[in-house]
């Protein structure tokens, strides 16, 4: 059985969530190895909608084990409130989870400083979820994090928090902020050690000895693949590999043990936060996409900015990625509109590309073929051959621009309404 990487293809909010959870009924582990409580994937089971943040989204299937891979930053006290609520649904997840001993553990000086840097009258605005995520990754990057398996150790756990709240001091202290109490840090994380340390353990290990035995591994992104530290729109980016091979990185997977990868896109385009965004909309369209579709952070619940769907982003993002396949979601937002536009090209001060990269996107103009919209009410297809001609249309004009097929349409918000259109994906085949 295949490990398979399902990574966002645009600037996230593609709606891995519900493609993951789809595809996780066959599979034995679901893994999340980037990221951490910025991102966040909402599910709709029946009437119920659940938004899950750090914990990966198959864990709805009771015969999966969800990991949590050391490429990730992690809340301690957010991520038992999340299990405490999937608990109280009658999820049993505290005794299935297994984290990665070497995700690294977001502080509250971590947080303190995302909001003091994003509230400061000078310098960069990225627009963060001020979750302390970026500063998380700074530490860690400069060898003076705290890992969850440092819980497990409460002298060494106290020494590497008083040696990262002293190199924050500085930084906190010009920002008008108050460095955070060492002993009250430490007295919290030692309150949630009982809980967290009996669910530390080697994940590669335990991914390494599922595909030995034949399980399928389904590895889940967070963010997308334009929010990727190194091919995205930086400095407008996360602080984590976004594509896929942050699972390798992110989960300790080898790159021969990964069989597939699946991009998700929306049929249109959406973005949280600042930074360069070609195709955005600001007129009645924009607001149109944003009503019909929700487009509301599941994090933060701020209104995401829209605009038309980017090919040149999604060509970007299959070569990055080495896609194998798109699944396209929210294409029944689409409905109603007479005409669509799609970004098939930039104008740039270079003249005409085909592929822009994502560094200079801030200086483009999208060049727009319009295709024809449709009126029909899609959400009861479960076959390409039930949606309407302009539908299909539709979505042979991005295979053919992407050279990707598209093997599942999300015509819903629901799990059920889904057009699988190659069910490799579903079975857990392996490629070819």
């Amino acid at each position: 059985m295949p490990a398979i990487v399902i990574v966002g293809a645009q600037w996230g909010d593609e709606g891995k969530g519900k493609i993951v959870d789809l595809l996780a009924e066959h599979a034995g582990l679901v893994v999340r190895y980037g990221g951490g409580p910025n991102a966040g994937h909402t599910l709709v089971i029946g009437d119920e909608r659940l938004v899950l943040r750090l914990v990966p989204s198959g864990v709805l299937h009771p015969h999966t084990t969800p990991l949590l891979g050391h490429g990730m930053v992690i809340n301690l006290g957010s991520l038992l409130e999340e299990l405490d609520a999937l608990d109280k649904r009658g999820i049993d997840a505290t005794r299935r989870l297994i984290i990665a001993e070497q995700a690294h553990v977001i502080l509250p000086h971590h947080i303190l400083l995302d909001g003091l840097r994003e509230s400061a009258a000078t310098g960069t605005k990225l627009g963060t979820t001020r979750r302390g995520v970026g500063p998380c990754y700074e530490d860690k990057t400069g060898r003076r994090g705290v890992r969850v398996g440092d819980l497990r150790h409460p002298e060494q756990l106290r020494m590497r928090v008083r040696e990262a709240l002293a190199n924050a001091t500085a930084m906190i202290e010009s920002l008008g902020g108050t460095v955070p109490d060492a002993a009250a840090v430490l007295e919290e994380l030692l309150v949630l050690a009982p809980r967290i340390v009996p669910m530390l353990g080697d994940v590669p290990a335990r991914i390494e000895a599922a595909l030995r035995k034949g399980e399928r591994v389904m590895l889940e992104g967070a963010q997308g693949t334009m929010l990727d530290i190194d091919h995205g729109t930086y400095p407008y980016v996360t602080s984590s590999s976004a594509t896929a091979g942050g699972a390798c990185t992110g989960a300790g997977v080898g790159p021969t043990r990964i069989d597939r990868v699946l991009g998700i896109t929306k049929a249109y385009t959406t973005r949280v936060g600042e930074g360069p965004f070609p195709t955005e909309l600001h007129d009645a369209d924009g607001e149109r996409l944003r009503t019909i579709g929700h487009e509301y952070g599941s994090v933060t619940g701020r209104p995401r900015r829209t605009g038309w769907l980017d090919l040149p982003a999604l060509r970007h993002a299959r070569r990055v990625n080495g896609l194998d396949a798109l699944t396209m979601t929210k294409l029944d937002v689409l409905r109603g509109f007479d005409t669509i536009p799609v970004c098939v090209a930039y104008e740039t001060p270079d003249g005409r590309s085909d592929d822009a990269p994502p560094t200079s996107l801030a200086g483009v103009t999208p060049i727009y073929e319009r295709r024809p919209g449709w009126s029909e009410d899609i959400s009861g297809c479960r076959t390409l051959a039930s949606l309407p001609r302009n539908v299909r249309a539709y979505l042979e004009f991005v295979e053919e621009r992407t050279e990707l097929s598209v093997d599942l349409v999300s015509v819903g918000p629901r799990r059920e309404e889904t057009i699988v259109v190659r069910d490799s994906w579903i079975r857990g085949e392996r490629a070819g």
